[in-house]
């Protein structure tokens, strides 16, 4: 099983920016993962924002964060990180890292991941 550690979270003006980091522990490699952020925010269904597949470095971004979002990892540290620039008051949610095999499942599925992070608050202020 993998455990997964989130950080980076905080309260930013518009414009600005945040890194969130997820790290992954309990196993001996993440290779064969999925990883990415949910979000939730006030009143909403938890949405996919973006994935990245460790083996590939393939990615998924939601239409509302491409150009301004950009997921990467580092296999060494099985750590995955989302650099949030140009940060509008709408992405201001709980984000909550993410992670599984998803052999046979959508990426934009919550149930189809088995492992989640405690999540972060991310706000954006006017």
């Amino acid at each position: 099983q993998v455990q997964l550690v989130e950080s980076g979270g905080g309260l930013v003006q518009a414009g600005g920016s945040l890194r969130l980091s997820c790290a992954a522990s309990g196993r001996s490699t993440v290779s064969s993962y999925y990883m990415g952020w949910f979000r939730q925010g006030p009143g909403k269904e938890r949405e996919l924002v973006t994935a990245i597949r460790f083996s590939s470095g393939s990615t998924y971004y939601a239409d509302s964060v491409k150009g301004r979002f950009t997921i990467s990892r580092d296999n060494a540290k099985k750590t995955a990180y989302l650099q949030m620039n140009s940060l509008k008051p709408e992405d201001t949610a709980v984000y909550y890292c993410a992670a599984g095999l998803l052999a046979f499942g959508d990426l934009s599925i919550p149930r189809n991941y088995a492992y989640w992070g405690q999540g972060t608050q991310v706000t954006v202020s006017s």
